[in-house]
């Protein structure tokens, strides 16, 4: 039997202690060193439900990352986290197993910027907020609709609804339902419109919901937000002098459809169809963006009654029947023109 020194005993005990050091530090720097996940680009890690430690692997693969599954396996039971929640979770640059891991573990997301663009309708918003988060377009498009709870709680119809949904970028988290989506957006519209114009609205002759209205079509008519006010002004003369309103916005919003309306659109029966009925229609064709709203509540003052599109994208405005049949001339000889420049050069094109 052999016998060790004392030197002998406390050299095996610090080669020991030095490779239970580096094995140590080996396994240290594999759960909490900052280059384990690798992302050259952010990428978003979408967690659609409770997930496992072979479920997020797989999620993390299909995202593009070049990551070693068995060890991040092996890192989440060392660590102790083998269940992940929904959710969405940013991967930017360099990440350790266990800062990723646990944050998935907690389900601290990160929010979602969510857009909502102006000029949109209904059944497009529903897809776009779908598109963007969890909940599935037709949860939204339901809150859209006269019976929805919100609708009924606050006393709105779904296009009154969906008329505040404001042109914006929102954070929301990515799980919220279309509910807490939809009453997020209602906040900052009542921040931003309601209480900043409380007294411009309450002295305001027509309702927010007709504000809204009339600055759906503002914004439907509008390509340069210089000439909304203007604009506004025009269909507030019209109004104050009991003129239908002509807003051919509403006609494209009648027919379904976004295009150069023809002589025969105008005669369409439609109640939203303002060359057939008096007044404003009786809801918003589109979600109006702030300047808009702006431009209804503080429209430029002049005795315009008609307009007319030119060539640059702007409009025309005539004081007279008269000066905008002449206006209306010279915009349709141009639209001949475009007609007559683009058959030849479709028949150049098959020559």
């Amino acid at each position: 039997m052999s016998h060790f020194s004392i030197r002998e005993y406390l050299y095996l005990a610090a080669l020991f202690g030095i490779i239970f050091l580096l094995v140590f530090m080996s396994r240290s720097n594999r759960l909490h060193g900052e280059n384990a996940i690798v992302a050259d680009i952010s990428v978003d890690l979408l967690l659609h439900e409770r997930t496992d430690l072979e479920g997020l692997s797989n999620a993390l693969l299909e995202l593009g990352l070049d990551i070693n599954k068995e060890e991040l396996i092996w890192a989440g039971q060392t660590l102790g986290w083998r269940f992940f929640r929904p959710g969405r979770y940013e991967i930017e640059g360099s990440t350790s197993y266990s800062e990723l891991l646990s944050k998935a573990a907690r389900g601290m997301q990160d929010p979602a910027r969510v857009t909502i663009l102006p000029g949109t309708d209904i059944a497009r918003l529903s897809r776009s907020l779908g598109n963007q988060m969890r909940a599935d377009s037709s949860d939204f498009h339901q809150i859209f609709s006269d019976s929805s709870a919100i609708a009924v709680e606050f006393g709105l119809t779904g296009g009154g609804v969906f008329a505040r949904m404001l042109p914006n970028t929102y954070e929301i988290y990515w799980t919220s339902s279309a509910e807490g989506a939809v009453r997020r957006v209602l906040r900052e519209f009542n921040a931003l419109v309601t209480e900043r114009y409380q007294s411009e609205i309450e002295s305001n002759s027509l309702s927010l919901d007709e504000i809204l209205t009339l600055a759906s079509i503002v914004e439907w008519e509008a390509r340069f937000n210089d000439e909304k006010p203007r604009i506004s002004g025009l269909y507030l003369n019209r109004l104050e002098q009991n003129m239908m309103l002509q807003a051919d916005p509403t006609v494209a919003y009648a027919l379904g459809e976004r295009r150069r309306l023809l002589f025969e659109d105008y005669r369409f029966e439609h109640p939203y169809n303002t060359y057939l009925i008096q007044g404003l229609p009786p809801g918003p064709i589109t979600n109006p963006d702030l300047s808009s709203i702006r431009a209804v509540l503080n429209p430029e003052e002049h005795e315009y009654l008609f307009m007319v599109a030119t060539p640059e994208g702007t409009h025309h405005f005539s004081r007279t029947f008269q000066e905008h049949r002449e206006a209306s001339e010279i915009w349709r000889r141009w639209i001949r023109e475009q007609h007559r420049i683009r058959d030849e050069q479709q028949s150049a094109g098959s020559n």
